[in-house]
């Protein structure tokens, strides 16, 4: 009788997309080789290009390479159509992948059938790649990338979004307009004045179609001239959001050497500062293009914003200011004080470098998380400490020169500080006066000392 032996083999671990949740590092290492990498913000989102607007967000995605085994998949992550790209972000890891639509030959419709109904929609794309895997534009050979839509995201309407931003071409019109005005500056009015020259003479039907073409053509300039200064307005302002991003990272880069010709030309540190905050954001976030995750992406964006002026304010600044100076960087995208709120107290989920905090007066403040209390208590204890505060106490307005705050959040500091028993307070028809508190050197043990 033949005797058969069965040996228990450990099973392989199996990378798809329906069994992996997370990002190894050896498998976004591998995701590199065929997907250009994003830069990421401090808070999270994504850092865009010259010109390129959000579109739509969707969680839980994602991006399967086609029949290349040596690809591995990006799983679960966080899907941003922009106007010149498809970014693939991993909140969990901070790491994000692009795939440029100058790269896109073809998308192709989520399929309808009765399997698809019981299946995660899927949305393929056919892309240019070099011979190695990776997708670039112009590449020799195409690959096909699979795009899983998992949750409740809607497949069509993410389709329709897609279809409109790749007949727009948006890439393309950004790098033609550079050209343009390349051209524009070499050539000066050589162009317009051979054209002016050259005109041919208005003779039959042609000639009076001519004439209409002419009628249309000098009643779009007139046009033109009359919103000259709109235009100018829209076609400079990402120019300029781009230029105070770079004055930003020139001011958190420190100081530079000495000599430099280029601190005369930019100016002192407070007045780029003081310029820096007017400055509005590119790419806002906005419901029509984050859906549910319109909350969670503007704590992200506005924990970026707040940055540079919480640097002004000494480390905090009231709510109602960040909403103001927040609206006015967001242009006509407005927002509504709930959802200002709501997105402050998401905060505490994500690692980011603010929080919102609420005194006990109801008076709510962002501050930096690395401003500790106890700093700023002891330069309380100290400024009421010196001769002219024994004899005569501190006013709000005083601690706020000391501690580089606004006059009614030093006050509540102030309060906060008598609660725990630092200072006293005296109330008079001049105001609050705050004096150091000597009570607390008295030993309850020996009273008459």
């Amino acid at each position: 009788m033949t005797q058969y032996s069965f040996v228990r083999r450990s099973p392989t671990p199996i990378v798809s997309g329906f069994r992996n949740t997370t990002i190894a590092p050896a498998v976004a290492a591998m995701a590199v080789n065929w997907l250009p990498p994003v830069s990421l913000t401090a808070s999270g989102r994504p850092v865009f290009l010259p010109g390129e607007v959000e579109r739509c967000l969707l969680p839980a995605v994602d991006l399967e390479p086609g029949e290349n085994p040596s690809l591995s998949p990006l799983l679960s992550g966080l899907l941003v159509l922009t106007s010149h790209r498809l970014l693939w972000i991993d909140e969990t890891s901070s790491s994000g992948f692009a795939l440029p639509f100058a790269a896109v030959v073809h998308a192709y419709p989520p399929k309808k059938s009765i399997r698809s109904m019981f299946a995660s929609p899927r949305i393929r794309i056919q892309v240019s790649a070099s011979p190695d895997g990776r997708v670039v534009a112009g590449g020799t050979r195409s690959e096909m990338i699979t795009v899983v839509l998992r949750g409740k995201n809607d497949p069509d309407v993410f389709y329709g979004r897609l279809l409109e931003v790749l007949r727009s071409r948006q890439w393309e019109v950004s790098v033609e307009a550079e050209k343009r005005d390349l051209e524009s500056v070499s050539a000066g009015t050589s162009t317009t004045t051979a054209a002016a020259r050259v005109r041919m003479p208005v003779v039959g039907v042609s000639g009076i179609l001519r004439k209409e073409q002419e009628l249309w053509e000098s009643t779009d300039k007139s046009l033109q001239e009359a919103f000259q200064d709109l235009n100018a307005l829209m076609s400079k302002a990402k120019e300029m959001v781009q230029l105070a991003e770079k004055m930003r990272l020139k001011l958190l880069s420190g100081p530079s050497a000495q000599g430099n010709p280029n601190e005369e030309e930019m100016g002192s540190k407070q007045d780029m500062q003081d310029w820096l905050l007017s400055v509005g954001i590119a790419s806002p976030v906005t419901k029509e293009s984050a859906g549910a995750l319109y909350h969670q992406q503007l704590a992200r964006e506005l924990a970026d914003f707040v940055k540079l002026p919480l640097e002004k304010a000494g480390g905090m600044i009231a709510l109602i200011d960040v909403y103001c100076l927040y609206n006015r960087a967001r242009g006509t995208a407005l927002i509504s004080p709930e959802d200002l709120l709501q997105a402050c107290t998401l905060w505490e989920k994500f690692d980011v470098s603010v929080m919102l905090r609420k005194f006990d007066s109801g008076v709510m403040v962002i501050q930096n998380k690395a401003q500790r209390d106890e700093e700023v208590f002891a330069r309380i204890v100290s400024l009421a400490q010196k001769p002219e505060a024994l004899r005569t106490g501190i006013s709000p307005s005083d601690a706020a020169l000391t501690l580089g705050i606004a006059p009614a959040l030093a006050k509540e500091q102030l309060l906060t500080a008598e609660s725990i028993g630092l200072v006293c307070r005296d109330v008079s028809p001049d105001g609050f006066r705050f004096y150091i508190n000597l009570f607390r050197e008295i030993d309850t043990n020996d009273i008459y000392l």
